[in-house]
Order: C-alpha cells, then structure tokens, then sequence
C-alpha cells in the first residue's frame, strides 16, 4: 500500500506563516521531493504584508506592491488556498475553511484533515465600544488600509482647498489618531511629512493649517524605544505643532466630532485607530487551550500546551519568555518575535517528524527603531539611543535587510534611491476604491455615494 504523505496545515500568510513554511520546504526538500510530506497554507490574502512599511507606503516612499510578498512565487513547494478557516478540531485532525468560490458553489465551508497544525492566524485590530468608531474609523493594519489613508488625507486637502465653509474646512484638516505604539507614532509622523510637503503645491491650503493629534491613554508612547527616547518622540511630535495627548482617551466619534475625555472637541473627518491588537477570532473556535487574552498556550518548543502535533508563534500565542529574569513573563507580539520564532517552529517542526529533540526559542534583545518621517527617526539598538537622521538611516537600513526576498530588497531599494533624486508624487488615487463608478454612471445607473 502507498503510504499517504505527512500534511502539514499552515494556518495564516503573514510572518509566521510564511516564515514557518519557507523554513520547512527548505528542511524538508528530500520529503517533499520524494512525496513524504506535503505543506498546505491557507490565508485569507495571496501575500504576506511587510508591516514595518505601510508608514512608508502611506507617505508614497514605497510602491504598495512592494510592501507585500507573493506566496505562490516564494512558497513554491507549498500548496497555497486562499481561504478563511473557520474552524479547528484538533481531536480529529480536521479543519474547515472557506474559499472565494465557497459561495458561489453554495456547498459551504471545506473541510481538510492534517497530521501537523501551525495556528498562526496573527492578530486583528482591538477595537472598543467607542460611539462612531465604526462608521467613521479606519485601521493601520493593511496594505489597503495605508493606501487608502494616503489617498484620504490628500482629498481632504482638496476638499479644504476647495470649501468656502470655514467649518468643513476645519474638520477636513484635522486629523485625530489613536494609540501611541509604532502603528500610531509611525503613520502619524510619515502622513503629516507627506502632507506638510503637499501643502506647497496648494493655494490656500498651509501646513499650519492643519491640526494633527495623537490621543495616547498611556502616559508615554512607544515603549518600545525606552523611556528617554519616548520622551524625545514626544518633544518632537510637538515642536513639528503636532498635538500630543497623554493619559487622554477618545469618547466618542460620533457625527464626525472626536471628544476626548479631557473634554476636548475636535470636529474631523480623520480618525485613525491604531489602539493595539487583540488574537484573530479563529482561535476561539478550536478545541486548543487559550490564556485569559485569547493566545494560544504554547511551551518553549512553540508546541501548544499538552496537545502533540499543534504548534503556535506569533500574534496568537502565548510562548514563555526563557530569557527574561520573570519566569511567568511571555513573550511580546510583535514582527521581530514572530519572525524568529517561525526559524525555530519550522525546524522544530522537521526535528520532530524525523524524531530528532526539539529546541527552545530564546532570544537577545536587539533593540527597536521607528521613523517619524523624512530624515527624522529613534532607535535603541545594543544599548545605544541614537535620533534624528542617524535613526531614521538605522531604520531604513535595519528593514531593507529584514524585508524577505532579494527582489523586494532591490525593488524597494531602487525607489528609496529614485525618491532622493526626484520630488514627492502628491496625487490621490481615491477613485481606485470604485472603479466601476464611472462606468456605472454611463450606464445609468448610480454612483457609490449616491447608492449609499
């Protein structure tokens, strides 16, 4: 009889997944080429998103394509659904997922069964019941979302330029963001560069003009970077004029009017919400062991706890930090773990079918790096806290190296170099969101605002 062949189920295309899968179609190259094993992945999107860049994309420093990595392309050895999965049941080996032809067949979700599970569906924005919040919000997680924000900024500059109502004008440049982590501190320092640099091209439109704030509930921002850094983000956010709010949460955004506790109103037509990530739903429905905040209990081997053959890193795992001095401390959900911990998943992974010890995820500190826009930067890295200039550098260059593949590096590489050598583009694709509206109108029937 023809032994059936290892399948390992990867859930999730971003970090860990990819990571995790590149890792094993390397390890395993003489089981997949002898048809031993085989790796399915499943995720929802056909690439992987090079988070760190979307700021950078935002601004229009970066191409949106070259932020994202095509799966198909580097995971040629791995059999690649674009799905959802909706379910796990690990007990039984099976999980069942949803595909973009899932409705159309009207059969609803598949089901698949495996002999190794990576759960690494990543994370999801952490929203709270803010009035207004979801009608009038809009995220910092996506490519489409950076794009999309980029294009909204500069209609909003149009619309001001074009208004003589003195009371939309305002609120068109007002921009309110919400959480003080890289996400928030990032977007919001590249977005008011590239709208500060717009501003020369309009009439009537001045960078004064515009009333940028960051609302943070904490009493510092980005961590990350240490307390003496932070410090310096802050002093410098302000000295650009930028509105730093500390220990100030937002009540409500409700008829496009932001109102902070501290009483302030703000009316906008801006509020970027970048308050934290909560685990991807998913995980609830599996019969997987989950801390109190929804992760995925997992021991040092990146193994879920007490369940053989499921693995976890990321986002939606709790994995015990083996290096800090606080025995119960786990470590953080960011990109610089989640990269990591695949490196070691996916030879864990390889050790374990071929019966071999697994190892423990450790790590050292390397330290951390953010931009705020053009030549402007922090960075605590080996112990050293550098700004301005020297930190953006040590950002682009600490990224260019750690953003996967060659061509991407070249790519991205070529238009940081072209970027230098030629002015900012400050055009708005805003009509990319609808592109059947105008065809739509000649047919007769009714634009997307108008149909709303």
């Amino acid at each position: 009889m023809v032994k059936e062949p290892v399948r390992i189920l990867v859930v999730g295309g971003g970090y860990v997944g990819m990571y995790t899968a590149l890792r094993l179609q390397r390890k395993l190259k003489p089981e997949l080429k002898r048809g031993e094993a085989e790796i399915v992945v499943v995720t929802p999107d056909p690439y992987m998103t090079y988070q760190p860049f979307l700021p950078e994309a935002a601004a229009g420093s970066i191409s949106p394509r070259h932020v994202v990595v095509p799966l198909r392309r580097v995971l040629d050895r791995c059999r690649i659904v674009i799905g959802e999965v909706k379910a796990v049941d690990h007990a039984k080996r099976t999980a069942s997922f949803t595909t973009l032809a899932t409705e159309d067949e009207g059969a609803g979700p598949v089901d698949i069964t495996y002999d190794e599970l990576v759960l690494a569906p990543g994370s999801v924005s952490r929203t709270l019941p803010v009035p207004g919040l979801a009608e009038h919000g809009v995220g910092f997680k996506t490519v489409e979302e950076a794009i999309g924000l980029r294009n909204h900024v500069i209609e909003q500059m149009d619309i001001a330029s074009s208004t003589r109502d003195p009371a939309v004008r305002d609120a068109a440049l007002t921009f309110v963001f919400v959480g003080g982590g890289y996400a928030g501190v990032e977007a919001l320092g590249e977005l008011e560069d590239m709208a500060r640099y717009a501003s020369r091209y309009y009439h009537n439109v001045k960078a004064d003009d515009m009333k940028w704030i960051l609302v943070e509930a904490s009493g510092r921002i980005l961590p990350e970077v240490g307390e003496e850094m932070g410090k310096y983000t802050v002093s410098e956010l302000r000295r650009r004029n930028i509105d730093v709010r500390l220990e100030t949460r937002i009540d409500s955004c409700e008829d496009r009017v932001a109102v902070l506790n501290d009483g302030s109103r703000f009316p906008t037509r801006t509020v970027v919400w970048t308050a934290g990530v909560k685990p991807h739903p998913v995980l609830a429905a599996t019969d997987l062991p989950l801390n109190e905040r929804g992760r995925l209990n997992c021991t040092a081997q990146l193994t879920v706890d007490g369940h053989a053959h499921a693995w976890g890193a990321g986002d939606a795992a709790a994995v015990p930090d083996v290096t800090a001095d606080d025995p119960g401390k786990e470590c953080a959900p960011n990109a610089q773990h989640a990269v990591r911990q695949a490196r070691t998943l996916g030879d864990n992974i390889a050790a374990s079918l071929r019966e071999q010890p697994l190892k423990e995820y450790t790590h050292k500190y390397v330290g951390s790096v953010a931009s705020l826009g053009l030549h402007k930067g922090v960075a605590h890295v080996y112990g050293r806290k550098l700004k301005g200039y020297p930190a953006w550098f040590m950002h682009r260059v600490y990224h260019l190296s750690r953003v996967p593949t060659l061509n991407r590096k070249a790519r991205v590489l070529a238009e940081w170099t072209l970027s230098g050598l030629f002015k900012r583009e400050i055009v708005s694709l805003g009509s990319l969101e609808h592109p059947r509206a105008e065809f739509e109108l000649a047919a007769g029937g009714r634009g997307p605002k108008e149909s709303s």
